[in-house]
């Protein structure tokens, strides 16, 4: 399979020798130039001269590259680029590609995670099936329904036409784009890094920001839609209420309710459900609510023309979207009054504000395996170079707050963070350190938190809630803050997984009676037994909570999705069904694996878990096994209905 640079190797066109260039060199990250320049160049000698000084991310002490050393690979890349002097005319070796990896990144890379990079990063995609001479082109009259024009949804739609399948995006919304259509609340933005928090078959140069802002996320969806025509496929403003499965003719019943209320019944021989997890907001239940006199709202649902300016606010919550909120209108607010309900790990990232300079989008945009480079580096420091921090060392006896040795130095980084910037509050400190360990629970990226506390009009209050008064609300210990305006950011409902659908399987078997308000489970986050043809992406322990990744969960799973159509297809089959056998081994070691994981610790708890304490949303091993399940249904797991 040829490398997408293979044509940039064998018709090279020399780039100018200009300011652009010299300022892409000068401010683009060297360990990535140097990913590129070996790649290009085969130059393993030159290479292995920066393995004694790059380190892994967040080391103590970090990567220190001499500058002399730097400024000779600007000098030989800057060569190689302008002439063509030093350039491989060959594809580098999979071991080239690896040893690459593991220098840039500051520790080994082994070889497993060689296809997932070629796939992920963008230098060849796993499979092109428009160009498989031996697959069998699907059936006329085979139809695919997808629910939702979400990461996910829009993943299926560009992978369901390559392979040929006549579908259907059904999508609730006026426009692409799922969480990132609905979510825009100021200061809403992405945990994960934008250089990897994309699809691997559209790797945008031009990202103005290392993290993405909610439009920022939402304008790259939009431009995906566009580029690829995909709203030719998609029914807008349409919700999808009942699917019934009739195992006569072997399809959906999908009953849809159109935007000006009507419903209508589509029949679709296979459903991909890309609704995701978060889309159903989650208000507080707390008495008094309904009767506050000013606006009550939630960050999933914010007004455009909410008024706050000068106002008194309360907000409840303390997680990620209360973060991002916090920092973003408590300059512009009369008073602020925060209500933690359960405290958060803090990290600084310093990137995660920064605006990507100029010289480092042209080196993106034109410097050739660049761009691919770096989102290899950001999928290593952001994902699976982080999971030996949710992996609990059976040794490790030193305290409860931490489960290795690795994950306390992440604590204390953490720990010293906070110290320094609230050296004169200590109540703040008191306030906010958890008392369990660091990634056992969602973590916050600090971009505006802890100056917003910081803030003499800005108050956390922990005492609780007791109720809420028409003008306000009263604190446990009896004080009230008088407030104009209540913003709820509470997050989801992420353990009713179905939502509000009702999903009715073999002999009118109901998901959603079976899976309850939060026990769901599944094989690989996708089949259910007694469901034929329906696929539940995003689904129980499917989630990368180590880390950054669900744009390569959907991929993955999209990927396994179409292969197993393509089973029903080349075996004249009419439904694929995981067997039960499968099912039930699959969950069994899913629940061996867990109590080795941070998630569980006896202080974990947080919305990977249930009431009952089990993890029924977090994936326990790293993407590249995720990955590596879901090149295709593995043999004797399913059964194909005639």
């Amino acid at each position: 399979m040829a490398s997408i640079l293979a044509d940039e190797r064998t018709d090279f066109n020399p780039l100018a020798d200009g300011p652009e260039l010299a300022a892409a060199l000068d401010e683009a990250n060297v360990p990535t130039l140097l990913a590129a320049y070996a790649y290009l160049s085969h130059d393993s000698a030159f290479l292995e001269k920066f393995a004694a000084h790059i380190r892994p991310a967040f080391s103590y002490p970090p990567t220190d590259i001499p500058e002399a050393l730097a400024d000779e690979l600007r000098l030989k890349l800057r060569r190689l680029l302008t002439t063509g002097e030093g350039l491989a005319r060959t594809e580098a070796s999979d071991a080239l590609v690896q040893r690459i990896m593991s220098v840039t990144v500051g520790e080994p890379v082994e070889d497993e995670f060689i296809a997932l990079v070629y796939d992920q990063c963008g230098f060849r995609p796993w499979i092109d099936r428009s160009n498989l001479p031996d697959r069998r082109a699907p059936k006329p009259g085979f139809k695919v329904l997808v629910i939702g024009a979400g990461m996910t949804g829009m993943a299926a739609a560009t992978k369901l036409r390559e392979a040929g399948y006549d579908f259907v995006v059904i999508e609730k919304n006026p426009e692409v784009g799922g969480t990132w259509y609905e979510n825009r609340y100021p200061g809403v933005g992405v945990d994960t890094p934008s250089h990897f928090y994309s699809f691997s078959w559209e790797i945008w140069p031009d990202w103005q920001h290392y993290h993405p802002h909610g439009a920022d996320m939402q304008r790259y969806m939009t431009g995906v839609a566009d580029k690829y025509d995909m709203r030719r496929d998609i029914r807008f403003n349409t919700a999808v209420e009942t699917l019934v499965w009739d195992a006569k003719t072997c399809t959906w019943t999908v009953t849809v309710r159109n935007a000006d209320g009507s419903t209508e019944a589509l029949v679709a021989n296979a459903v991909i459900n890309g609704h995701g997890p978060v889309n159903r907001l989650k208000m507080p239940d707390i008495a008094g609510l309904s009767d506050f006199n000013g606006p009550v709202v939630h960050t999933a649902a914010y007004p455009a023309d909410l008024a706050i300016k000068g106002k008194r606010v309360a907000v409840i919550g303390t997680g990620a979207s209360s973060a991002q909120l916090c920092g973003a209108i408590a300059p512009d607010v009369a008073e602020l009054t925060v209500y933690q309900r359960t405290k958060h790990w803090v990290i600084y990232n310093p990137e995660i504000a920064h605006e990507v300079s100029e010289g480092m989008k042209w080196a993106l945009a034109h410097v050739p395996s660049f761009k691919e480079w770096f989102r290899f580096r950001v999928y290593w420091a952001a994902a699976d170079g982080l999971f030996s921090n949710v992996l609990k060392d059976p040794a490790w006896a030193e305290n409860m707050q931490a489960v290795s040795e690795g994950n306390e130095m992440t604590r204390q980084y953490a720990l010293s963070y906070m110290q320094q910037r609230f050296a004169d509050r200590p109540d703040l400190i008191e306030k906010l350190t958890p008392d369990f360990p660091i990634f056992s629970k969602r973590i916050i990226l600090d971009n505006g938190w802890f100056d917003a506390l910081a803030r003499p009009n800005v108050h956390l209050e922990d005492q609780g809630i007791a109720r809420i008064l028409p003008n306000g609300i009263e604190a446990a210990d009896g004080s009230v803050f008088e407030c104009d305006v209540i913003i709820c950011a509470t997050g989801f409902n992420v353990s009713k997984m179905v939502g509000n659908l009702v999903i009715k399987g073999e002999g009118g078997r109901d998901l959603g009676e079976e899976w309850g308000a939060e026990d769901p489970r599944s094989y690989l986050g996708m089949c259910v037994p007694g469901y034929p043809n329906y696929f539940h992406t995003v689904g129980p322990n499917s989630a990368p909570n180590h880390a950054a990744g669900q744009n390569l969960i959907s991929e993955a799973q999209v990927n396994w999705i179409i292969e197993a159509l393509d089973r029903i297809n080349e075996s004249d089959a009419r439904a694929f069904e995981v067997e039960q056998s499968a099912f039930d081994a699959w969950n069994r070691k899913v629940d061996e694996r867990m109590p080795e994981m941070i998630w569980t610790h006896p202080r974990a708890n947080s919305y990977y878990n249930n009431s009952k304490g089990r993890v029924f949303l977090s994936w326990p091993w790293r993407l590249v096994d995720f990955f590596n399940a879901t090149r295709a249904p593995e043999p004797g797991s399913y059964r194909l209905i005639e």
